[in-house]
């Protein structure tokens, strides 16, 4: 086989500054379009191969992994194409060996990895494409050893113990997630130095989603149900490792067990932006505790609390931010709650119906327009609020 050259994508994430950077979201096109137009070559593909150009499977591979990866991808701009076969550990390695392992930009697409400890590890690559995958069953679905910008489309991840992994303090990297799906895994997304993109995606009775423990993530127009827990977002008191900036827009969150996790309940981000979003039925209120906010357009029905924003635990100054055009109802305890001496504006929101107070923001500033009826220890503390 001929080694394929193809275009090396620089990876430069400085910061955790949220999205790609600009030449890496330039440079990515060229390289996309060069993996669309690819024909790869039906070949008899061997457990052990090393791939250096564009391949189809013509087969399933069943692996032992004692000997090293089931496959292994080198040089830049490969496509290996698993022409809808599994790629699978046989179950003779203990604890099981590597699937998949790339070490050059590249993509991996159409067929399933299954049974492995790794079944995708990078080593090297700067970019690597997964597209049409199914994932079933691994210990770590993709580990990211160096510092890989991954781009995630309809892909589906089922019963792994980790979906995306990374090495702590070694690998720095984007996970950029689209119309996918994850069901039944434990923890879905550890960001450890990486930043999480999440588009159009489900998550469906998963452990743990998103664990930003050192990163940031953006999530748009997706799905969380079922959930044990929708994110761990922790601050080490203001030491280096800390979840940054976290967003959620035009998303659904229902019937999840928790927000937050039964050690770490509470959402402890940089910055919090919460956009269109309809949290419904989930087992527990959300309570965030972050420098800023911007809460714009959301809607909690019946949770089992509603919104709680607080400052960061070791920080004097109070929370600024907005708070504008959500409604909170029926939820048990406080809609909203804002606790002194935070400051957020408040403006133009509803409340009805919740158990404890509608608005209970005694330092907040009062943006006008606020609604609150029918709650259970009273309409709102702190600023004026109509009844209709």
């Amino acid at each position: 086989m001929h080694k394929v050259m193809g275009f090396f994508v620089t990876m430069a994430i400085a910061g955790l500054a949220l999205g790609a950077p600009p030449a890496l979201a330039a440079d990515r096109e060229p390289l996309d379009a060069r993996f669309q137009q690819a024909k790869p070559v039906e070949c008899d593909v061997q457990c052990g191969d090393v791939i250096t150009q564009h391949t189809k499977l013509t087969h399933d591979l069943s692996c032992s992994g004692t000997d090293g990866p089931a496959l292994t991808i080198e040089g830049d701009g490969i496509v290996l194409d698993l022409g809808g076969h599994t790629v699978r550990d046989s179950g003779l390695s203990q604890p099981g060996g590597y699937g998949i392992v790339v070490s050059g930009d590249s993509m991996v697409r159409n067929g399933t990895i299954r049974g492995f400890a790794i079944s995708i590890f990078t080593e090297g690559a700067s970019y690597l494409r997964l597209h049409e995958l199914k994932f079933e069953d691994n210990g770590v679905a993709v580990y990211d050893f160096t510092s890989t910008y991954f781009l995630v489309t309809h892909s589906r991840f089922i019963g792994s113990n980790y979906v995306f992994f990374n090495d702590f303090e070694q690998s720095y990297g984007l996970f950029d997630v689209r119309s996918s799906q994850f069901e039944n895994n434990g923890n879905v997304f550890l960001l450890q130095g990486h930043i999480a993109d999440i588009l159009d995606s489900t998550f469906t009775s998963n452990g743990l989603v998103l664990d930003c423990f050192s990163g940031s993530l953006r999530v748009r127009s997706s799905i969380f149900t079922r959930n044990q827990a929708v994110v761990r977002a922790v601050d080490t008191g203001g030491r280096p490792d800390f979840c940054g900036h976290l967003r959620f827009e035009d998303s659904l969150l229902a019937n999840n067990t928790s927000f937050g996790t039964t050690a770490e309940p509470v959402w402890v981000p940089q910055s919090l932006e919460l956009v269109n979003n309809l949290f419904v039925g989930n087992g527990s209120g959300l309570e965030v505790y972050t420098f800023t906010v911007y809460v714009h357009g959301n809607t909690f029905l019946n949770n089992a609390g509603g919104l709680t924003l607080s400052n960061l635990p070791y920080v004097a100054l109070p929370q600024t931010g907005i708070v504008r055009a959500n409604r909170f109802l029926y939820n048990d305890g406080d809609g909203l709650r804002v606790p002194p001496p935070h400051t957020p504006t408040v403006i133009g929101n509803v409340a009805v119906g919740n158990t404890g107070w509608g608005i209970y923001a005694p330092t907040a500033y009062d943006g006008g327009g606020n609604v609150a009826r029918n709650n259970g220890a009273g309409n709102c503390e702190g600023i004026l609020c109509a009844p209709y």
